[in-house]
């Protein structure tokens, strides 16, 4: 239960009371969760020793019995909570929202989950990572949330180049050091940008990719989504195991293509892939970049007859401006502030943004006849 939860991370569990108070001082956790039901004199022992010893952890007791006389005496042990199993996630995440607002204050509209984002492009050289970048950016511009940046683009990533940052650590340190890392390390371990953003980069050698696989990933984002209102992951053209790791855990995938016959071909041929993975393709918007491009695009009219499907937003094209801002490592909100394209990227992420969403039935209607579009379009599924 813990494990599913966004603003959550599980540091660690132990199975014996009498080694859960190393675990507590190896961890530091903000808060510790005791079953009593196994041996309660023991677990409450424990509690008691441990709002001693860790004072700053917060003590949840677990346990089948409503019985007064245990609830009584585990409470004057120390713990701040007595939690009646079974237990729903409701009642786990409120009690964690009063926790959190003891340690740390009450925050405007309690707890905040994790929005995930990831970036993918129908090919390369469609402008994923300027997307991305820029995307983060935006998002860090408001006060109210925090955002980091993951370049997962694990080869040939340039997020940093974007941001014209030299990071200390990269995703390869990170995932080399997982089983100690704690948030606040996590947190030191990336790179702060001048506009807010927190930037994770791809690792400098290529031997170093090794170590990273779909599970690391998991781990890394699990870590980053209880620390940051948002997380921006950048991937590669290569929906390689951890791309697809990555999209399994985003809340919403970002598909960036242009309106030309290959990139569109390719939209249908991965939104046919999505349909068979865990129906990824109900996390995807669509979005067009570099429109308004006169020469060799297809209409964007065509292009929506082509995918079934709407087209989420449009970035105009702008090319001497985006040349600029990679070469300079300046984010568009800050070298070009007023530009169209500046303000068709803060208008998604706006829409991405937004709380509003259409009814289910609504969704699932207008989804019904894309699915047969998928295979109608490619080459030999009409046969078959």
């Amino acid at each position: 239960m813990l494990v599913g939860m966004d603003t959550v991370w599980l540091e660690a569990d132990c199975s014996r009371y009498e080694f859960y108070p190393d675990v507590v001082e190896q961890t530091n956790p903000d808060a510790g969760v005791i079953a009593l039901d196994a041996n309660p004199d023991k677990a409450i022992e424990l509690i008691q020793r441990l709002s001693t010893s860790a004072p700053e952890t917060s003590l949840l007791a677990v346990s089948e019995s409503t019985d007064g006389h245990l609830i009584l005496r585990t409470i004057r042990a120390g713990a701040k909570e007595f939690l009646t199993l079974p237990l729903t996630k409701e009642e786990l995440s409120s009690t964690l929202d009063r926790i959190s607002q003891q340690k740390f204050g009450a925050s405007e509209g309690g707890s905040r989950p994790c929005e995930v984002i990831a970036v993918a492009g129908a090919t390369g050289g469609v402008g994923t990572t300027s997307a991305a970048v820029n995307l983060g950016c935006v998002l860090a511009a408001d006060p109210q949330n925090s955002v980091a940046l993951v370049d997962l683009d694990l080869a040939l990533g340039d997020a940093d180049v974007f941001l014209d940052s030299i990071p200390d650590y990269t995703l390869a340190d990170v995932v080399q050091n997982i089983a100690r890392l704690d948030i606040q390390l996590l947190k030191r371990s990336l790179t702060k940008h001048s506009s807010g953003l927190y930037l994770l980069p791809r690792p400098v050698e290529l031997h170093d990719t090794e170590s990273i696989n779909g599970d690391s990933i998991r781990k890394v984002i699990g870590l980053l989504k209880a620390s940051f209102t948002h997380l921006v992951l950048d991937l590669s053209k290569t929906y390689s195991q951890v791309d697809i790791a990555a999209m399994q855990c985003a809340s919403r995938i970002i598909l960036v293509t242009q309106l030309d016959l290959p990139c569109l071909r390719n939209v249908v041929r991965l939104m046919m892939s999505f349909e068979e993975m865990d129906n990824l393709q109900d996390k995807v918007e669509i979005i067009v970049n570099r429109a308004g491009l006169d020469s060799g695009q297809i209409s964007l009219k065509k292009a929506k007859e082509t995918l079934g499907r709407e087209i989420f937003a449009l970035l105009p094209n702008d090319y001497r401006t985006m040349v600029e801002v990679r070469n300079n490592g300046v984010p568009l909100i800050i070298q070009a502030p007023k530009a169209a394209i500046t303000q068709s990227i803060r208008d998604l992420a706006a829409k991405l943004d937004s709380k509003t969403h259409a009814p289910a039935e609504e969704k699932e209607a207008a989804e019904k006849p894309v699915a047969n579009k998928w295979k109608k379009f490619w080459p030999g599924a009409a046969k078959t």
